[in-house]
């Protein structure tokens, strides 16, 4: 089977226009507090939903994606604001480099990585976060729909909380349910939404 990662990229943003800002990018925001200056990477931006509520707020962006679509998207969002600190970078994230972060944040994207360069690259994420800086996003589960598929990461429970370790994990929400996908074609999704704190030992989180 054939997974929708290889799919039409322009199809999918067509079809994801307009929709709002992940939920785990504004909890994360809003255990930053108010404040400016900070700086974020969003890691396989798309069209920039995730990188324009960032701005909003005041945020320094670098938007990195694989799609050169999507970075023209983002630069012609009309909700884009003036004169936005944002750098964008048509490159697979696991072969770039940024500089220190007080925010990685990767909504639906790390997945995509395959197995075999997923450590490295989550220990760069890991590396390039500020003390007290946040990772915001979704990894998926063992028993999700496209379990099998090579080219795409799959974490278990232990194994999540093991790539936690040494941080504050704010929100670890385990999702598993059948729907649609973007293209609209049915899958079992299984799915953690994490928000995590660099810096401070793994805890409970309430909302898990």
């Amino acid at each position: 089977m054939a997974s929708e990662h290889d799919s039409d990229w322009q199809e999918y943003y067509e079809r994801t226009a307009g929709r709002p800002p992940r939920r785990t990018l504004l909890l994360a925001l809003e255990r930053f507090g108010a404040g400016s200056g900070r700086s974020a990477v969003d890691l396989g931006c798309g069209d920039g939903r995730d990188t324009v509520e960032l701005l909003r707020r005041g945020w320094r962006v670098l938007a990195i994606d694989a799609e050169l679509a999507a970075l023209e998207r983002l630069r012609h969002r009309a909700d884009l604001p003036p004169g936005a600190a944002v750098e964008t970078r048509c490159q697979r994230f696991e072969d770039a480099d940024w500089p220190a972060a007080d925010l990685v944040n990767a909504s639906f994207s790390l997945p995509l990585v395959p197995p075999a360069r997923f450590p490295a690259l989550w220990a760069k994420i890991a590396g390039s976060l500020k003390p007290g800086g946040r990772f915001s996003g979704q990894l998926f589960g063992e028993r999700d729909g496209w379990r099998g598929e090579k080219a795409i990461t799959f974490l278990g429970r232990a194994e999540l909380e093991r790539l936690l370790a040494g941080f504050a994990v704010e929100l670890l929400e385990e999702e598993e349910s059948d729907g649609p996908t973007p293209y609209g074609k049915p899958k079992h999704w299984h799915l953690f939404h994490i928000v995590a704190r660099k810096g401070t030992a793994l805890t409970p989180s309430p909302a898990d």
